[in-house]
């Protein structure tokens, strides 16, 4: 290891936080030469994650319609990308979404809604959906359902949520060219709300949309202050239809750069490989792990398809991991998701 990233890794195993220089000069270590700080964040995932896999899923109630312009987005109703809308999920529908996730040793499952933000009659069709999952499977549900506010989010505690998704997405610098029906402002604000509700905050971003190492690592940042306990970390799927469907990919190994920085500046957190994993590391997945990843997505997201379950599980166990997940065989966990968590 070179001496900065040896200095990283000891400052993020005694539980001292390292900054922006550090984090930024780790990316610059990993792209000359990425194995040091891969394994510097494996180190640092032993550490405080052990050798654990938690696995989520998700069910989308509500798709397509979105009145937001995310440039990446194939549900916003601002580009025509040939996705189907789909009204809100009956409860029955969504208890069963559920089933299937708990068969494959899934411990949490997400409910996640397109649109800025959910009336309040089909919030209330939710939180019933919650309540209904809660009772019949045993999994902990979380929600993305758009902008929250402190109410409701201690709404969703009451009908028994544990977690609320909530992306910043990407710095706040680089937000306004990629979005501008809302700001990365409105976004820290409903992430703040979760907090303050008591819920846990799930937040993290979105790569490959035209962000620097810069924007990468002031997102890390901008997300520790937030107090997350999750982390999801996306990698652009370009949709046809949508401003970012020729966006250059980037790299597996710059993804895992990026993995393996977060992991250092955030080495308590669950950090999860959530959409375009499948496309964008291909046959270099297992290596999210080494890397510093602890959590992933599996089975398939809002508008696109993910790859069956069962290879996640063999490929975490094959590593000698655990997935781990509420009502499974030993070691279980499942997925969870959206085309970007």
């Amino acid at each position: 290891m070179t001496w900065s990233v040896e200095s990283c890794v000891r400052r993020a195993e005694a539980g001292r936080r390292i900054g922006r220089d550090e984090a930024f000069d780790l990316l610059a270590a990993a792209q000359r030469d990425p194995w040091p700080v891969w394994l510097a964040a494996d180190r640092v995932r032993r550490r405080f994650r052990g050798r654990t896999v938690r696995l989520c899923s998700i069910a989308a109630v509500k798709v397509g319609r979105c009145g937001e312009d995310c440039r990446w987005c194939a549900q916003s109703a601002h580009w025509q990308t040939g996705v189907t809308p789909q009204d809100l999920l009956s409860t029955e529908d969504v208890v069963r979404a559920a089933e299937s996730a708990e068969a494959v040793g899934a411990g949490h499952l997400g409910l996640v809604s397109s649109g800025g933000r959910l009336s309040d009659a089909e919030f209330d069709a939710v939180l019933a959906a919650g309540r209904a999952v809660r009772r019949r499977t045993g999994l902990d549900v979380c929600a993305s359902l758009g902008a929250l506010t402190v109410e409701r989010g201690r709404r969703l505690i009451e009908a028994g949520f544990a977690r609320y998704n909530h992306n910043l997405e990407t710095s706040a610098r680089h937000f306004p060219r990629v979005c501008t029906t809302h700001t990365w402002q409105d976004r820290r604000r409903s992430a703040q709300a979760v907090v303050e509700a008591g819920l846990e905050l799930c937040c993290g971003g979105l790569f490959g949309i035209g962000e620097t190492d810069e924007d990468r690592v002031d997102l890390a940042l901008a997300v520790r202050d937030l107090g997350a306990t999750v982390v999801p970390l996306n990698f652009l799927h370009p949709m046809p239809g949508t401003p970012l469907a020729d966006a250059e990919p980037l790299s597996p190994a710059k993804i895992l750069s990026i993995v393996a920085m977060f992991r250092l500046v955030l080495p308590r957190q669950t950090i999860t490989l959530a959409g375009g994993r499948e496309k964008n590391l291909r046959d270099l997945q297992c290596l999210m792990f080494l890397a510093g990843a602890d959590s992933c997505l599996v089975g398939n997201y809002l508008t696109t398809k993910g790859r069956p379950p069962e290879e996640d599980l063999a490929m975490i166990r094959d590593l000698g991991l655990e997935p781990a997940g509420a009502g499974a065989p030993a070691g279980h966990t499942a997925r969870r998701g959206g085309d970007h968590a």
